[in-house]
């Protein structure tokens, strides 16, 4: 299984539309890739808080369908990271996942919003639902930044059988070893890959931590970007999460309802 994230540097100069037709072009190199991963709110620029409601848009409109559009053309799976998605009155960081056919799987409202430096907290709302997938490759299970954080939302996506583990993000780079630790300690406790999409650049006076991460079950980083644009690409087994599950039973040794 052949796994690609793209690290995308966020430009204050460029528009959204530029910054997406950019982005069309660095994934249009990645025919023959099973699974795409790109960062959060990449498009908008996650802190172009400004932006936010004058970007944003339905879930069926023209981010949606063009990323569509470019999963089916690739033939992959494309995790098309997050985007500011209006529902009437209310605004979240929604990710999207699509399959090779181009269609729309699954979707996750981010539940953990920033509030440290953040506007995120005061102008979005806060999603309520975890969200697995099935796939061809197995169960996928879908966060975003902040919820790295909070290791009981990971457990509640293994316990729904999550298998493979995809974290779209726009983490800064002074809390840049809480990341990798975090990347790490998240695959490690629940036996899973993970593959991480983190931004890059100095947008908005905060300088972005990069180093997204193909994360294997053992905790073991296999691949790691560094601070520029780049793509991060691997090959994994998911095959390989039973056998070391079985090999070292960690999550049926559980114990669970303590008083």
């Amino acid at each position: 299984m052949k796994i690609a994230s793209v690290q995308v540097e966020i430009k204050d100069h460029e528009t959204k539309q530029q910054r997406i037709d950019r982005i069309e072009h660095t994934l249009d190199k990645l025919a023959g890739t099973d699974f795409i991963i790109l960062p959060e709110i990449w498009a908008t620029g996650y802190f172009s808080f400004d932006r936010y409601t004058e970007e944003a848009e339905a879930i069926d409109g023209p981010y949606v369908q063009r990323f569509s559009a470019k999963a089916k053309q690739l033939g992959a799976y494309l995790f098309a990271g997050s985007f500011v998605e209006k529902d009437g009155d209310n605004f979240y960081n929604t990710s999207v996942l699509f399959d090779p056919e181009g269609k729309l799987i699954a979707n996750y409202r981010k539940i953990h919003l920033f509030r440290y430096g953040s506007e995120e907290g005061k102008l979005l709302t806060a999603g309520n639902e975890l969200v697995v997938e099935d796939t061809s490759f197995g169960k996928v299970g879908l966060a975003t930044c902040y919820d790295l954080r909070f290791p009981e939302l990971f457990r509640g996506l293994v316990d729904r059988g999550a298998e493979l583990l995809l974290v779209t993000s726009a983490w800064p780079h002074r809390r840049l070893a809480h990341w990798n630790l975090f990347n790490q300690a998240r695959a490690l406790e629940n036996q899973c890959f993970l593959i991480s999409s983190n931004c890059v650049g100095t947008t908005k006076g905060t300088l972005m931590g990069g180093h997204s991460q193909i994360v294997d079950p053992w905790g073991v980083v296999l691949a790691s970007g560094g601070e520029h644009e780049t793509i991060v690409q691997g090959q994994i087994d998911i095959s390989e999460i039973s056998r070391i599950r079985d090999e070292f039973p960690q999550l049926k040794h559980r114990v669970l309802n303590l008083p």
